[in-house]
């Protein structure tokens, strides 16, 4: 059935929200990732959100996944929504909802808070006239993601929080609560009741960046709380790079793409099952 089950973000996270679970969002590199993060969704029985990076679509343009990601939705009996994440300026995300994303994210968060809201208005005016939904950043999400990186306090006001969603009228916010990009080297603590006091004056869904590494008590916590969206990126390029590492390390011999992509495929099929059963969306299709 064409087009029936691409979809907005819009659409999955405020069903998240009023029935009190999370959606996974996953970053993708390419095929393989791609069809691992729908099959895995499709066999949970869950809504998911597969996402790319500014670096990733230097790798390759917004075509190219738009393309692959709606011929998996297309295929899959679950609905799939493809977001710009940290969409780092206003032309880049002109150039996704052009190539056909249904959710994009502009990440004003580095910039001083009256400039956040600026930049985000613009982007919310461009994308609500074509009927696409804005995630936007409030506060900092710690470590490096592709070329932004983040220090100093990393916490989201929830005063500024309540002023920065009635300003620019977002459809989801991601909030600083202590979590940071890429691997944590000791376990990061989180300022939960933050969350839990961010979710009582603001009625949009909270996006959780930076879940790489949470312990599962922790993700379940969040989610509890009031965390809607969940990303995980920098697991999943992990565990690709380790299974194509392994499967060529055990036979010498392997000249054929498809072996070793095949093998890294069906374990990040496995990890994003994984995910999915903590964030509490199985079964939601």
């Amino acid at each position: 059935m064409p087009y029936a089950y691409y979809v907005t973000t819009k659409e999955i996270l405020e069903n998240a929200r009023e029935n009190n679970y999370a959606v996974c969002a996953f970053n993708a590199e390419n095929l393989e990732m791609v069809q691992a993060i729908v099959w895995g969704a499709e066999e949970m029985r869950a809504p998911v959100i597969i996402q790319t990076t500014p670096s990733t679509i230097k790798y390759a343009d917004c075509e190219y996944f738009y393309a692959i990601a709606h011929t998996a939705a297309e295929k899959a009996q679950i609905i799939v929504a493809l977001h710009l994440d940290h969409g780092s300026s206003f032309a880049l995300v002109c150039k996704a909802v052009r190539a056909g994303y249904s959710s994009v994210m502009i990440d004003g968060s580095q910039k001083p808070f009256e400039e956040n809201i600026k930049i985000t208005q613009k982007v919310v005016e461009l994308a609500h006239s074509v009927n696409i939904p804005v995630e936007a950043e409030l506060g900092k999400v710690g470590g490096k993601e592709d070329d932004m990186e983040s220090d100093g306090d990393v916490y989201t006001n929830p005063e500024d929080a309540v002023e920065f969603v009635k300003q620019t009228d977002i459809n989801s916010l991601a909030i600083g609560i202590g979590t940071a990009h890429g691997l944590y080297k000791v376990p990061p603590k989180l300022d939960l009741d933050r969350l839990s006091q961010i979710k009582k004056v603001v009625d949009v869904p909270l996006v959780l960046h930076g879940a790489t590494g949470l312990s599962d008590e922790v993700i379940k916590e969040c989610v509890k709380r009031g965390i809607n969206k969940i990303n995980f990126a920098t697991e999943l390029r992990l565990t690709y790079t380790n299974a194509v590492r392994e499967k060529l390390n055990s036979d010498e011999k392997i000249i054929d793409v498809k072996v070793y992509s095949d093998y890294a495929r069906n374990c990040v099929k496995e990890l994003v099952k994984s995910k999915i059963m903590l964030s509490g969306s199985s079964g939601r299709i």
